[in-house]
């Protein structure tokens, strides 16, 4: 269980009684939070434990809700905003009560039905969840602290020249680049990637793909896996067309053929002049 109930995380709770207006929960050290009856199902017991987020209502109530946000505390998630006041804009974030983002938070002044990259920030000052656009603040450029990364969760965040730049492990700033991505992206979207390096200023060159042998292994196993779905025999060779590999497998040619060779070479399939399929 959650030793403490904390706003803007999932907690772990306890169910302790019902009430009129829901269930109370508690954490280990008694304190509780209500979870309304609009999240309560039948099944829900006293002495169940539930996983629950935890945020201020409309009224500034903390509160427990079963629903999960686009972003928890100290994490980024593409919102969009659907109203404006004269202290901020309101964007919505997946709850019933939107995310204020206050002015002096908005890097630029936000629009309503556009969409911006937000970070859910907490304010110890009113105990309540905020979003900032100002993301830049967030992110660390400290090469110690990414000593070990190799798989990362990424959030593309913008389109650039170069590529795209990408948030990962909600703490480091990212880039993948154009040459290396052989599917389609979009901002907002939430991604698998690995770490190629650490630059000096302390941002990450990634990946969509494993590096090295890892990254072999993948695509081998890609190109298998599509084979023994939409196959056993599809219509590409050595000699296909760059584009038509990249949009049914997601690979360069460089990376299909060699992926070919050594299925090829492990008798897993059977490439003639008609196409490849599975042994």
């Amino acid at each position: 269980m959650t030793e403490q109930i904390t706003v803007g995380i999932v907690n772990t709770l306890k169910i302790d009684r019902e009430s009129d207006h829901g269930l109370y929960l508690t954490d280990a050290i008694g304190e509780s939070v209500l979870l309304p009856n609009l999240y309560v199902t039948e099944a829900m017991q006293p002495g169940d434990i539930l996983d629950v987020f935890v945020y201020t209502d409309s009224e500034d109530r903390i509160v427990a809700t079963t629903e999960m946000p686009l972003a928890r505390r100290d994490e980024f998630a593409l919102m969009k905003v659907t109203d404006i006041a004269p202290f901020g804009a309101f964007v919505d974030w997946g709850l019933p009560k939107e995310l204020l983002v206050p002015k002096k938070m908005q890097k630029n002044r936000l629009e309503i039905g556009k969409s911006y990259i937000i970070h859910v920030a907490y304010d110890p000052d009113t105990d309540r969840l905020v979003g900032d656009t100002r993301i830049g603040r967030y992110l660390s450029h400290d090469p110690k602290a990414m000593q070990g990364l190799e798989e990362v969760d990424m959030l593309i965040v913008a389109r650039t020249p170069l590529g795209y730049k990408v948030i990962a492990e909600n703490r480091y700033e990212g880039m993948l680049y154009h040459n290396e991505i052989f599917e389609k992206l979009t901002v907002g979207e939430r991604r698998k990637g690995y770490l190629k390096k650490v630059r000096e200023d302390g941002k990450l060159d990634l990946s969509l793909q494993p590096v090295g042998k890892a990254k072999e292994d993948a695509s081998v196993q890609k190109v298998l896996e599509i084979l023994e779905r939409e196959g056993p025999a599809l219509p590409y060779t050595y000699k296909s067309d760059a584009e038509a590999i990249r949009e049914r497998f997601g690979l360069s040619k460089k990376n299909f053929k060699r992926a070919l060779t050594k299925l090829i070479d492990t008798g897993k399939i059977v490439l003639d002049e008609t196409g490849i399929r599975i042994k």
